[in-house]
């Protein structure tokens, strides 16, 4: 069988919305701290140099987290997710990711009372959020935050939220601004606004940046050395399966033959005796060789 070839987009076709040059154009703080006030409707008084693809893994037996774009102000911890392709579980996503927020701010010596205010903000290209006949919601814009589900006046006070847009919908979204935004999100045109068409101008700036061009290729290298890791790793766990199956039809043959006991088969084939004994009714009454 050939290997799967791993071909990435060429950086001359990329748009805002691609891995490697959202973050990109993220790295100018100017155009990350727009795109927040426009989005979150919130003052951002100081950028900290945005930190792109920020992990945050605080044990080594943790599941780290890798973020798109990291942002620290004076008084508030932003993240700002994108994503190009609808993917499973977006609510436990956003859930771990504030966890590992709070984890990082706090394995760095602060209280629970000094926790920033914390914002997890996704741009999504599709609808994220279905009914349970399968329908898109349709929404522009999902805001959540905890609330007292027995009266909703009463406020959790966590200084969490988590904002979640559907570029989908961009038609219905009022505020004109996030509308020209979500439309060049979900089709690439900048049209007449000028914070699009900064962007779109910025795109092109970055596509022509040897050090860019140099970098969105090593990242390339590493996906492709991680799909081939783990296309082995899934030959190999195939393998590993196909011979325990062969195992368990062997044990289960040697069983109803009655010359072994089960716990012999056990040790014959060193595979535990519930893997076979499951789903076959056995008496106990079986020979000691």
């Amino acid at each position: 069988m050939t290997e799967s070839i791993f071909h990435p987009k060429p950086v001359d076709e990329l748009t805002f919305t691609d891995d490697g040059m959202f973050q990109a154009v993220l790295r100018d703080p100017e155009i990350c701290a727009e795109l927040i006030e426009r989005l979150l409707h919130l003052r951002v008084n100081h950028i900290e140099y945005p930190e792109v693809e920020k992990t945050i893994a605080p044990y080594y037996t943790t599941k780290g987290v890798r973020l798109d774009v990291y942002i620290k102000d004076t008084d508030k911890i932003i993240d700002v997710e994108l994503q190009s392709y609808p993917q499973e579980a977006l609510g436990k996503r956003t859930r771990y990711y504030q966890s590992m927020i709070d984890m990082d701010s706090l394995i760095k010596g602060h209280d629970y009372s000094e926790l920033k205010d914390s914002y997890i903000l996704f741009i999504c290209k599709h609808d994220p959020f279905k009914d349970e006949n399968k329908n898109f919601y349709g929404l522009p814009c999902y805001t959540f935050k905890n609330m007292c589900e027995e009266n909703q006046i009463v406020n959790l006070d966590d200084k969490s939220l988590k904002v979640i847009y559907n570029a989908s919908a961009y038609e219905k979204e009022k505020d004109e601004k996030i509308k020209s935004f979500l439309h060049f999100i979900y089709t690439n045109e900048p049209g007449i606004d000028d914070f699009s068409n900064r962007l779109s101008v910025l795109v092109e700036k970055i596509k022509d940046n040897e050090i860019f061009r140099r970098d969105y290729a090593a990242m390339n290298l590493h996906d492709r050395d991680l799909t081939r890791a783990a296309k082995k790793e899934g030959i190999a766990e195939g393998l590993l399966q196909g011979a325990a199956q062969t195992a368990i039809k062997n044990a289960k043959a040697l069983l109803a033959d009655g010359k072994y006991s089960a716990q012999k088969i056990s040790e014959l084939l060193n595979i535990p005796v519930e893997a076979f004994l499951k789903d076959n009714q056995v008496s106990s009454g079986f020979p000691k060789n």
